[in-house]
């Protein structure tokens, strides 16, 4: 597959709205008429392209493809006739509707925009060319960036997989679903678990569908599986909104990896093995002792105890000692299509998949969510791109992503789809800093910002890219400063799609549309919140009137070793505990002048120490009035690995299949 030529963006007036009085009237230029009533907001569009009240009286109605009913005028209506306006301007006729609810669109489901939402797995804001990084090459999401806008305070809602993908579902904080640790695990660990996103949350996905989308994932998933019973798929894409899935209902690990050395529940694994390795010797120690006639024991005795010990060992073993074969699964749907997964091809059907769905439902409005695999350990990467980067495996990995982007965003153009498709493009978290191999580094960049991967304090650990594109409604190359959230893409793809907002549940996320478009200046956010697991960490501080960016840190990582800027030996850091560190007095910087976090602010060298300090104590307190109790997905009993559970294709145990490969794609061009 090769990249299409580029096409020039297009760019799009936004003019000014003026407020109108009460009898209908027309500007010039800009057209904008009010009821008789004088109720509601204007509606608006080039002179030339307003027609009566009467679509019988058009001059030309029968040139008309479609009509709007643009606003409601009581008696009269204003039809539009979208030949005469173009395309630029009918995109940005429906953006404005969207923003001005008044306003009310009646037309064919196509009028709605496409929705690409590419999510790039540990990716760090250091990684990218269009953030700073001039030794990693990354054109394809670099000309997304110039084609579109570029947000340079965009904030994960959590540091790790599972949460942050359940808050970015959902718009809201992922312990309002029970998707966070309270201690212990912090993320999903077994297909076979019980534990996910919880059946009565509202995804985009669902909200879309309802609104006449297809809508799909393709790639990671990592939110659950069943819950009682092996097939019942309660936390499945497909029981969330998705009309079609295809790939890892889990994430990749080490594990799926034959060369790599286990990931998941590693130190635990290697207890595990101590204890068993000790029982074994205890009973053999016995059986020695009594074939010697050294202890008065009963040959029953001894060979009941080594039972207990195979048991112990099966009771393990069973889990730990098969992780490729029950996490590295491929399904389409609720098929398991492949156990274990081939990792050599799994790049290159994914991206099939991806090109595919865009060219079956290039006619029809369409939500495609791309959960890319890159750029999370073991760093699976093709032949054409190993040893091609300046930073080893890791940067091959992120240059075979960029790859698969283009790609992506080529099959886009070639079917035309380019100016109709609002695309985003974005990390789940910061970059892996721990993940090495001896002294090889195996995670991402996060640039200037301290911290990453399961930091939520720190911004190396929540701050990500944050790219938008929409041809001849969004303006090019434009850059935001304002902070925003990945759960803000709830609401913005929602007000998109003409969906309502759900109204039984708190909703964290702000939509984007207005800043995106500049009818507003600021971002929706005043304050945001910063959890590990259950436990607050930080919290920022938009103050508006002085432009100011205030975090104060409540609880920070310990590092390892001290001065180090992560946990190495340690994995991911904890929430709680010995490895953290309380702050009382918190701590508090000037991100606008400190973006870094390096110079921490006293009440000796920032007058409004003690102002800060309290504005955000008492935000805390409103926020901590909107929190419920709910189940905990991350509970031992919810993360354990219930056979029952497990996902298999054939007849558990003995599951194993694999995937036509004569339907491989090609890999991409030398």
């Amino acid at each position: 597959m090769s990249l299409p030529p580029r096409e020039p963006a297009l760019a799009s007036p936004r003019p000014h709205i003026p407020v109108v009085g009460r009898d209908p009237w027309v500007l010039s230029g800009w057209g904008a008429i009010k009821d008789s009533e004088g109720a509601g907001e204007p509606c608006w569009g080039p002179r030339d392209a307003l027609h009566t009240a009467d679509p019988s009286q058009d001059p030309d109605p029968g040139g008309c493809e479609r009509s709007f009913r643009v606003c409601p005028f009581g008696a009269g209506k204003l039809w539009v006739r979208p030949g005469a306006l173009g395309r630029d301007f009918y995109r940005l006729l429906l953006t404005s509707c969207l923003l001005l609810r008044p306003c009310e669109l009646q037309a064919d489901k196509t009028s709605k925009p496409n929705i690409l939402l590419i999510l790039a797995d540990d990716l760090g804001i250091g990684d990218l060319g269009c953030y700073g990084n001039d030794t990693l090459r990354t054109p394809n999401i670099d000309r997304l960036a110039e084609e579109g806008v570029r947000f340079t305070q965009h904030l994960a809602a959590a540091p790790l997989c599972t949460p942050s993908r359940a808050a970015f579902l959902t718009g809201r904080h992922s312990f309002r679903s029970g998707m966070e640790a309270i201690d212990g695990y912090r993320a999903l660990q077994w297909n076979g678990g019980s534990g996910g996103l919880p059946a009565n949350e509202t995804t985009f996905a669902r909200v879309l569908r309802e609104q006449g989308y297809r809508t799909a994932l393709i790639g990671k998933w990592h939110q659950g599986v069943n819950c009682v019973s092996r097939g019942d798929h309660c936390h499945h894409p497909l029981n969330h909104g998705f009309d079609y899935f295809y790939g890892m209902p889990f994430t990749l690990i080490d594990d799926c990896h034959p060369d790599r050395p286990p990931e998941v529940d590693a130190v635990f694994r290697r207890k595990l093995w101590l204890y068993t390795q000790v029982m074994v010797l205890g009973v053999l120690t016995l059986a020695g002792c009594k074939a010697l006639d050294l202890l008065p024991i009963p040959w029953k005795a001894v060979l009941g105890l080594a039972g207990l010990v195979a048991l112990f060992f099966l009771s393990w073993y069973a889990s730990f000692g098969f992780v490729r074969r029950w996490n590295c699964v491929l399904m389409r749907n609720d098929e398991v299509v492949e156990q274990p997964m081939a990792l050599e091809t799994v790049t290159f059907r994914m991206l099939r998949e991806a090109v595919a769905y865009i060219e079956r439902n290039k006619h029809v409005p369409f939500l495609l969510f791309v959960s890319l695999l890159h750029v999370h350990i073991p760093l699976v990467t093709t032949e054409k791109f190993l040893g091609k980067s300046l930073h080893g495996l890791y940067g091959d990995n992120v240059e075979e992503m960029d790859w698969v982007v283009g790609e992506i965003l080529g099959a886009i153009e070639e079917n035309g789809l380019k100016n109709s498709t609002f695309t985003y493009f974005t990390s789940d978290h910061g970059g892996h800093l721990e993940a090495r191999d001896g002294h090889r580094q195996l995670g991402g960049w996060n640039g200037i910002y301290k911290g990453g991967k399961g930091m939520a304090g720190w911004e190396g650990g929540i701050r990500v890219p944050g790219i938008f594109r929409w041809p001849g409604v969004l303006p090019a190359g434009q850059l935001i400063h304002e902070p925003t959230s990945l759960m803000d893409i709830f609401p913005t793809v929602v007000q998109l799609a003409g969906g309502q907002m759900p109204q039984d549940r708190v909703i964290d996320g702000r939509s984007l549309l207005p800043l995106l478009l500049g009818s507003v200046q600021y971002s929706a956010h005043e304050f945001l919140f910063h959890y590990c697991g259950m436990h607050l960490h930080a919290a920022r501080w938009h103050q508006i009137d002085s432009g100011r960016v205030w975090k104060v840190h409540y609880v920070t990582p310990q590092f390892h070793p001290e001065g180090a800027g992560a946990c190495y030996g340690r994995g991911v850091y904890p929430c709680s505990g010995t490895g953290v560190t309380h702050h009382s007095p918190p701590l508090l910087f000037d991100l606008s002048s400190d973006p870094s976090e390096a110079e921490p602010l006293s009440p000796d060298s920032e007058p409004l120490y003690d102002t800060v300090i309290s504005r955000v104590a008492q935000a805390l307190e409103a926020h901590r009035q909107t929190l419920s109790p709910v189940p905990h997905q991350f509970s031992v009993g919810n993360i354990i690995w219930k056979p029952w559970l497990q996902p298999c294709c054939g007849t558990f145990p003995f599951c194993s299949c694999k995937e036509d490969e004569a339907s491989t794609p090609p890999g991409p061009d030398p």
